[in-house]
């Protein structure tokens, strides 16, 4: 039955519907990405002012928070299956033939979601369960198996950008070498770039939501400090995220021209092109 699933790979007209598909997916995915990677670090900040200054209004925003990034984890968890079974399901032939490499890093991720899912159940149901600092530290492995997580996504993405850490040999890949596949040569700006776009994003989207409560009137220390300790976080990324974006839009500049011109909409990279926002490039020309 292996033919039945082989759509994009060996069916042209099925091309485009699988991009389309794969896009939808990847672009509900990935609103959830920025608050399962940095949410549960800004509820850690609230957790640990709560026992550090006996802040009863910080540990009221961390037990509330903490409820809110396991629903998140949970929705996450459901749509990064889905993207899982279309991997094999649209693009098969890219499994086939390269998975011996590009499936390692989906492999590490799926240690570090099964390690995520342990320690946020425990520090979820650990309020009043365990001491104060043991429930505190029972949550530093949620934010570090979300980061290694989120980086081995990365790390797949930057090999199909520059793929590494194998031998290709009568069309077959041979001698990988699982660290060179992890990290390579795309893997560092890409997973910096993507670390701090999640903390920024994660820090604003909190932030936003006691900023409009203080819009309309409630301005107690509650929505105050929901608001400061997110806002925080997004302040103190973004000035590096200026210049981590920077340096990765010049590595693709010299590593991938091709896709940098492509995300310019111009047929060519080159010097002193005008900037184009929305619009396709169709047949030489900006569509839309």
């Amino acid at each position: 039955m292996r033919h039945l699933f082989a759509l994009a790979a060996t069916e042209p007209s099925q091309l485009m519907p699988a991009r389309m598909q794969m896009a939808f997916t990847l672009g509900v995915h990935v609103v959830l990405v920025p608050l399962g990677v940095a949410f549960t670090f800004i509820t850690l900040i609230a957790n640990y002012r709560a026992i550090r200054k006996g802040d009863d209004v910080a540990l009221l925003l961390a037990q509330r928070w903490s409820k809110v990034a396991g629903v998140l984890f949970a929705v996450g968890a459901v749509t990064g299956t889905v993207l899982s079974f279309e991997m094999g399901l649209l693009w098969p032939g890219l499994m086939d033939n390269f998975g011996a490499a590009y499936g390692i890093p989906f492999m590490v991720e799926g240690i570090f979601f099964f390690l995520e899912a342990i320690f946020i159940a425990i520090y979820i149901y650990g309020w009043n369960r365990m001491s104060p600092w043991l429930h505190f530290w029972s949550g530093v492995p949620v934010v570090i198996t979300g980061l290694g997580g989120t980086l081995a996504i990365v790390s797949a993405n930057a090999w199909m950008n520059q793929p590494g850490g194998f031998t290709l040999k009568n069309g077959r890949v041979v001698e990988v070498v699982p660290l060179e596949v992890i990290f390579n040569q795309a893997f560092w700006y890409e997973a910096l770039h993507m670390l701090l776009a999640a903390y920024l994003v994660a820090g604003f989207m909190v932030a936003s939501v006691y900023a409009v409560g203080m819009l309309r009137g409630r301005r107690d220390r509650y929505h105050r400090l929901g608001l400061l300790i997110p806002l925080t976080v997004a302040a103190i990324v973004m000035p590096l995220q200026f210049i981590v974006g920077d340096s990765t839009a010049r590595a693709v500049y010299k590593d991938q021209p091709i896709k940098f011109a492509a995300l310019e909409l111009v047929p060519k990279t080159a010097t002193d092109v005008p900037e184009t926002i929305g619009g396709l490039w169709i047949n030489g020309e900006i569509v839309g």
